[in-house]
């Protein structure tokens, strides 16, 4: 699985990328779609007492439609503009963990994600992935190679947050 700073740069290239001009700097905006974007790996909370399995049922588009929704309900509730825009920004944000799940080498079992629960329980995975693992461990060879891992999250993902921030500079003005 990418690192969380993959999550966190992916999740802030979609705002970047979906917001628009007026209300690029909206930090609600922001904090909900970064957050959606990190989400689904709080299962890690719940797996010391059973109840969740890590890329199970939260690395799923269902549980994307979920929290896009319960976000939708909860700004509508709250009164906020746009309430529906921001549950949209939080679907596309917690999706995007799952496209970069997919794109990952996985050498934790159960081998790939739940990514179409509930209409399948299968396991899914790119055939060619882009991303490194990311160690769980704390020795020198795993400390050294989630370095490189996260340098490679990096290396890709800034780029593309430079670029989109770049083609937002002619948009809305």
């Amino acid at each position: 699985m990418p690192s969380p700073v993959a999550h966190f740069l992916a999740g802030l290239t979609l705002h970047v990328a979906i917001a628009p001009a007026r209300d690029l700097g909206w930090r609600g905006r922001t904090a909900i779609t970064v957050a959606a974007a990190l989400a689904p790996d709080l299962d890690f909370a719940l797996k010391p007492f059973g109840l969740a399995v890590h890329q199970g049922a939260s690395h799923s588009l269902g549980a994307a439609l979920l929290a896009g929704g319960v976000v939708a309900v909860i700004a509508a509730l709250l009164r906020w503009p746009r309430a529906s825009v921001l549950g949209l920004a939080a679907f596309l944000g917690w999706s995007s963990h799952i496209v970069l799940d997919l794109l990952n080498r996985d050498t934790h079992p159960p081998i790939g994600l739940m990514a179409l629960w509930p209409f399948t329980h299968g396991y899914y995975k790119a055939p060619w992935p882009i991303f490194m693992d990311i160690g769980r461990t704390l020795d020198w060879q795993t400390v050294r190679h989630d370095a490189l891992a996260l340098a490679w999250e990096a290396a890709l993902l800034c780029p593309l947050l430079v670029v989109t921030w770049r083609g937002r500079s002619g948009r809305g003005r």
